[in-house]
């Protein structure tokens, strides 16, 4: 019974040991208990009151998914199109880029089946694929399946 009361003991100094009540708000000059409560639930309801509260969270349209190499030609000359894309269509459109050509995107190429890079993958909201092209590919064509996607 002794032993844990002393290992209670220790949990509760190492937790109170731990804590540090100016993190929350109170100052370098440190507060009670009751001032560091008063400050989290202040947190917590400017937190409610936030003009993000009741607005979901937009999700892209369409995610374009660039499977190449960094040392591919054409999917060098895709890269610039790729940032223009991401500006572009910001919130809109998930861009991402997989080197097939690494061990970390080499199942990507499995999971996509792609014959030859760059290829062009595009999935709609629901992650179906809804339109796919090989090699290099213009910004005006792409714009053009985004459309399709359902992108403004």
């Amino acid at each position: 019974m002794v032993k844990k009361l002393n290992i209670l003991f220790l949990l509760i100094f190492f937790v109170f040991s731990f804590i540090n009540l100016s993190y929350a708000g109170c100052g370098s000059e440190g507060c009670s208990l009751s001032d560091f409560f008063k400050s989290v639930e202040a947190e917590a309801a400017a937190i409610e009151e936030s003009p993000s509260k009741g607005k979901e969270t937009l999700k892209p349209k369409v995610t374009f998914i660039e499977l190449g190499s960094k040392r591919c030609m054409p999917c060098k000359m895709m890269e610039p199109i790729l940032e223009e894309i991401k500006k572009e269509y910001k919130g809109k459109v998930n861009v991402v880029f997989y080197d097939v050509w690494t061990e970390a995107g080499r199942p990507y190429a499995e999971k996509y089946k792609i014959m030859s890079i760059p290829t062009q993958v595009f999935l709609d909201e629901n992650g179906k694929e809804y339109f796919r092209h090989t090699g290099f590919f213009p910004k005006k064509e792409i714009d053009k399946v985004l459309k399709r996607g359902g992108v403004k």
